[in-house]
């Protein structure tokens, strides 16, 4: 192949159909039209001997070598890009966008720090979070279509993600205010006998509840209802039922809606859960995506309880 002909720009448009998956949103992505998109990938097709996308009811599907391709041409375009605006980053005046996914922790405890936090130090900065979910947040991140997760730990994995850890957890149980279970100290009898909420989409298995209950000679929890998490907060303080929910989750809702908090009894197995901050590896020298990063960092270390 003669390198010294080979249009480098070619690249970011296979960049653009890789994360779309889609000739025309690539255009969109790139400001192109679909008919310049398509005569860049017939040139790209003839320099390196591939289809590299075969078109399907799905869109774009990715031959062998352009899956090979991927991530070493979104690792060089981010880090030229990183090069390029090495200097040019000033949090007083970006107006950059930066896209987060965050689990139920991250939304309901440290959201409104956070955004109250970028807002005082980057105020034209815009800050786009979306729940994580159930969706794939490796694929999220390796097509940059996200640039930065708050997730629970191990969800994404992999050499090609960096991490660190901003909040650990544990568990405590959740309850109508006044209800007679909470105004006692808890006990894992007390707690067998109460019908439960199920709360659905947090991301944490509570199962471990009914394998210390089973330890004790006591029957599992007595689960009466499940519902979202949005609707989690009003079920428990309209009904008798409880339900077990990350320690600052629970804490943070007792503080804005008729609910209580207490915590589990003392037991060696009670886990530890921890939500990590994620980002690609490849931006992670990129000046306002390392700013972004120390920032949400420094936040969460500022508030009560720290990390």
């Amino acid at each position: 192949m003669n390198w010294d002909a080979f249009d480098f720009k070619l690249l970011i448009v296979f960049d653009a159909i890789m994360r779309e998956r889609h000739v025309t949103r690539a255009g969109e992505r790139l400001g192109l039209s679909q008919s310049a998109v398509s005569h860049a990938l017939q040139r790209l097709r003839r320099a390196l001997g591939d289809e590299l996308f075969v078109r399907g009811p799905e869109g774009m599907s990715p031959t062998p070598r352009a899956l090979t391709l991927a991530e070493p041409v979104r690792r060089a375009l981010a880090e030229i890009e990183g090069v390029l605006h090495q200097d040019q980053f000033d949090p007083a005046s970006s107006t950059a966008s930066f896209r987060l996914v965050v689990n139920n922790t991250a939304a309901v405890v440290l959201a409104a720090p956070i955004a109250a936090w970028i807002g005082r130090r980057a105020p034209a900065l815009h800050l786009h979070m979306s729940p994580s979910g159930t969706v794939r947040v490796d694929d999220l991140l390796d097509r940059g279509d996200v640039d930065l997760a708050i997730v629970g730990s191990g969800r994404v994995e992999g050499e090609r993600f960096g991490t660190t850890t901003l909040v650990r957890d544990g568990f405590a149980v959740v309850g109508r205010r006044g209800h007679p279970a909470l105004d006692a100290p808890l006990t894992y009898e007390r707690l067998a006998g109460l019908p439960h909420l199920v709360v659905s989409s947090t991301g944490d298995d509570v199962g471990f509840i009914d394998a210390i209950l089973s330890r004790r000679g006591l029957s599992p929890r007595r689960i009466a209802m499940s519902a979202p998490f949005l609707s989690a907060a009003p079920i428990l303080a309209a009904s008798d039922m409880v339900a077990v929910l990350g320690e600052r989750i629970a804490r943070t809702l007792a503080t804005v809606h008729p609910v209580a908090c207490a915590p589990l009894p003392a037991d060696p197995d009670l886990p530890v859960t921890r939500s990590v901050l994620v980002w690609a590896r490849r931006v992670e020298r990129h000046p306002g995506h390392a700013w972004l990063r120390r920032q949400i960092a420094d936040c969460v270390r500022s508030l009560p309880g720290g990390r």
